[in-house]
């Protein structure tokens, strides 16, 4: 195990923000991961996944532990289901492609989602209609305190909109370093309602989708709306879809009639948060090298050099800005350091 000092996480972090890290560590085996939380010598520990959910806003004054988990294995396979088990440390989209190259069905409409496998419970990452929760499971869990591995199914995780047991009950408790999923192997489920992709299919002349056009029409969407942290600094989606009692979108209907919504349940309505912010002027709003994505106001980025402070007073000058308006509060999606 290579323990190395003052590191920039600038590359392990999807918005580019540059701190650093006391010490860092790269950790591709469970036993050195058990090792590492075994050892005294580094008290303060911070994992590292994808840094795809993160902003940064300062030095990182721990062990900063890069979990580099490799492998993707079929464990179980019937007539019409297969359990696909990945390690935590894959790319979650490039994990998606695999399974779709076999013909596994699914996780079509997560296609494109930043982040590794091992983060995407923690958040029950979604889009176009689908949750991470609908394919889940199970998933083994690394305990921090008696080093055990346990495994987590899917009731387990107690799983909400953008939430899980990971990021309340046991937060910080545990480690997950795989996660299985069941997928079709045949008669898939296609999910083609929600959002573009209907219009997207009917473009390219598809009358009768594939798993694997549903996901190129989610790749072409997303591309098309949402920019490359690889060209410009971001982690997709900052704010959550707020979720407001009918009444209160009753009311908000009455100053805004055209204000677009999802049934939630009898009682509750989502509205998509990339609209809120859109109507208080912020998309395509620029403050020197940051600001809100000019195609999709969800988007805050780091356009080079900015701070995570600065991105962190953006996104709080949003989420006022929004309430003043609406009296609607949204809530970061990405996760504050």
């Amino acid at each position: 195990m290579n323990v190395q000092n003052d590191i920039s996480l600038k590359p392990y972090n999807t918005f580019g923000i540059d701190v650093k890290a006391k010490y860092f560590i790269s950790i591709s085996s469970v036993e050195d991961l058990k090792k590492v939380f075994s050892s005294e010598k580094f008290p303060q520990k911070f994992i590292l996944g994808g840094g795809s959910n993160m902003l940064l806003t300062k030095d990182i004054d721990a062990l900063v532990i890069h979990l580099n988990l490799k492998g993707k294995t079929v464990i179980e396979h019937t007539e019409n289901e297969v359990l696909v088990q990945c390690q935590a440390g894959e790319n979650w989209h490039e994990f998606v492609l695999w399974v779709l190259e076999h013909n596994f069905g699914g996780l079509e409409n997560l296609s494109l989602i930043p982040g590794n496998v091992g983060t995407s419970p923690i958040q029950n990452i979604g889009a176009y209609g689908v949750e991470l929760k609908d394919t889940f499971h199970a998933c083994e869990a690394l305990n921090l305190e008696t080093l055990a591995i346990e495994t987590f199914t899917n009731t387990d995780c107690k799983f909400g909109y953008r939430n899980s047991i990971f990021k309340q009950d046991v937060k910080g408790k545990y480690i997950i370093i795989n996660v299985t999923f069941k997928l079709t192997t045949n008669e898939h489920k296609l999910h083609t309602n929600y959002g573009a992709i209907t219009s997207e299919l009917e473009d390219n002349s598809i009358n009768q989708p594939t798993i694997q056009d549903v996901s190129k029409a989610v790749i072409a969407i997303r591309e098309s709306k949402l920019p490359n942290p690889k060209e410009i600094g971001n982690s997709g989606s900052f704010f959550k879809n707020p979720v407001i009692s009918k009444e209160a979108f009753l009311k908000l209907q009455n100053n805004f009639p055209d204000a677009p919504h999802y049934i939630v349940s009898e009682t509750e309505i989502k509205v998509p948060a990339g609209w809120l912010i859109e109507q208080a002027g912020f998309k395509g709003k620029r403050f020197g090298n940051y600001g809100v994505h000019k195609k999709q106001a969800l988007v805050v980025v780091n356009y080079g050099g900015a701070s995570g402070k600065d991105i962190f007073e953006l996104s709080k000058l949003i989420q006022k800005t929004v309430a003043r308006i609406f009296g609607i509060p949204i809530e970061a999606e990405v996760n504050i350091i």
